[in-house]
């Protein structure tokens, strides 16, 4: 990461809410067109979530603490606070001396931006201006939330008019927290109905619209320079297993998350 920042955009999308059998079951069956050629060798990375739930993994992510691969470590970190006695932390490590990833970016030069999704980055009260308050730029209206079924198309039309003010020197760091995977998803499943709530099949309904859009975040990440992408879950949530629903708790379903990381190369795209 010493040889990317400083050099390429950066572009982290957290897929809010996410399932790891999802997300690779979709895979699998090449229902995610424009998301599985990015993934390395097709597939999603089996990770850990470093919370249970939005606030407490995006705080642990944006401190450098991304989804931990879930297979025996120490793990070497793509990004780390300088921090004595850190086993994470690895010759590729790109080493910020700020509280968060977000400011250490800041100081490097990369204007930073953010587009919310759920609650957490709605700006209404003290606790939901927490995380959008670490970039000096963050957007958040209503058709960006998880109670509108285009809000995923929303966020992409945000990030485009991000993108395009930016004066073309200037690096960006662009984070996108996609809010549609979140309950309420029932509306994204053709036929489904309020009544009958959200289940398993709305959600990787869910996941097929995100896919839908997401080539557009994609060509406007790299339509200045290459970019460097992460695109994961912070959590997912439980639809019934073992008598559980939602998340915030310790269960395989919350913990387990989807992850890749990947280059965009710059590309010329027609007006």
């Amino acid at each position: 990461m010493n040889k990317v920042v400083g050099r390429d955009d950066l572009l982290l999308v957290t897929l809010d809410t996410l399932r790891y059998d999802v997300a690779t079951e979709l895979a699998a069956e090449g229902r995610l067109p424009n998301l599985a050629p990015h993934l390395p060798g097709g597939t999603w990375e089996r990770r850990h979530a470093p919370g249970s739930f939005t606030y407490a993994s995006h705080q642990a992510m944006f401190a450098g603490f991304l989804p931990t691969p879930a297979a025996p470590g120490p793990h070497p970190r793509l990004f780390a606070a300088r921090f004595e006695g850190s086993e994470s932390t690895a010759g590729g490590t790109w080493v910020f001396d700020t509280p968060d990833l977000v400011s250490g970016l800041a100081e490097a030069g990369y204007h930073t931006a953010c587009i919310g999704g759920v609650g957490f980055f709605n700006r209404r009260g003290a606790l939901g201006a927490v995380l959008p308050g670490l970039f000096a730029e963050s957007h958040w209206e209503p058709d960006f939330s998880v109670a509108s079924p285009t809000s995923f198309e929303a966020q992409v039309r945000r990030a485009e008019e991000v993108v395009a003010a930016l004066p073309p020197e200037r690096r960006l760091f662009l984070f996108v927290n996609v809010s549609a995977l979140h309950q309420p998803n029932w509306f994204h499943l053709p036929g489904a109905t309020r009544t009958a709530g959200d289940t398993r099949a709305t959600h990787r309904a869910a996941l097929e619209y995100v896919d839908r859009h997401i080539g557009r975040l994609f060509a406007a990440a790299r339509s200045r320079r290459r970019c460097f992408a992460i695109v994961c879950s912070d959590h997912g949530t439980a639809y019934g297993e073992d008598g559980h629903t939602g998340h915030r708790i310790g269960h395989d379903t919350v913990w387990t998350v989807p992850y890749a990381h990947f280059f965009l190369e710059q590309r010329e795209f027609a007006a």
